[in-house]
């Protein structure tokens, strides 16, 4: 015996019980990551961390890749109202360098007294040319830079508090006092000062983001990884410049 079609009305009641998703295609990849995109309201600052000339190419301390965080920075600055830009600052035979340490070479630990250390060549050195922010770097609207490491004793990584973990740089008052409520970092390296301000910024309540396009790491023994997991288990969390409207 033929079996006929259900009636019409039997097939729309048979849909509606499943769902709508049973008969609805599921939508285009590009309208669904168009939905995701994020407009970054007057209560969001970018932090633009160390884009000086010390962490790119040609510099005292150089990054893989550093210099090309400067176009990504530039096309993302226009998108928010409020600006902030760190420089680190040290003087001269700053304890952070390996030259203050004697039998020791960069990238060598030592204990200091507020804790481990990692140590560098030295590297923007107060009013030098390779600690100038990048010459291409465009932040016509930035308010606010911030200098940190310039005490001698002791380093200072994080945009917010240096590494003595007590020493703060006033940043966290400073957005707040403007209602600012979100963050996005930026710069170099991924996995020391952009890191470090990002879980400084999320400890002093601020919600954060880091673009990940826009930072390039240092990767020191398996450092990156570290970085990202240790974020992520505090809630930053982590875009690309094209998730920003």
């Amino acid at each position: 015996m033929l079996r006929t079609a259900p009636p019409r009305r039997q097939f729309l009641q048979a849909a509606a019980a499943l769902g709508a998703a049973a008969i609805a295609p599921p939508l285009p990849a590009a309208d669904a990551k168009a939905a995701k995109k994020i407009s970054p309201s007057a209560q969001a600052a970018l932090i633009v961390v160390d884009v000086q000339n010390c962490f790119v190419d040609g510099g005292t301390l150089p990054v893989k890749g550093g210099a090309d965080v400067v176009p990504v920075i530039n096309a993302l600055a226009p998108k928010f109202q409020n600006v902030v830009v760190t420089q680190d600052w040290h003087t001269p035979g700053h304890t952070s360098f390996a030259s203050a340490h004697s039998g020791t070479k960069p990238f060598d630990s030592v204990k200091l007294n507020y804790g481990n250390q990692v140590l560098w060549p030295d590297h923007c050195v107060q009013g030098t040319d390779d600690a100038a922010l990048h010459k291409d770097l465009k932040l016509p609207t930035a308010q606010l830079i911030i200098r940190k490491g310039y005490n001698k004793g002791v380093d200072s990584y994080s945009a917010f508090q240096e590494a003595d973990r007590k020493t703060v740089t006033g940043l966290a008052g400073y957005l707040k006092a403007r209602g600012i409520k979100t963050v996005y970092v930026t710069g170099l390296a991924t996995d020391f000062c952009v890191a470090w301000t990002a879980l400084d910024a999320r400890a002093a309540g601020f919600n954060v983001y880091v673009i990940e396009d826009a930072t390039r790491a240092i990767d020191l023994n398996g450092s990156l990884d570290k970085a990202w997991k240790q974020m992520q288990a505090k809630g930053v969390k982590r875009i690309q410049s094209a998730d920003l409207a």
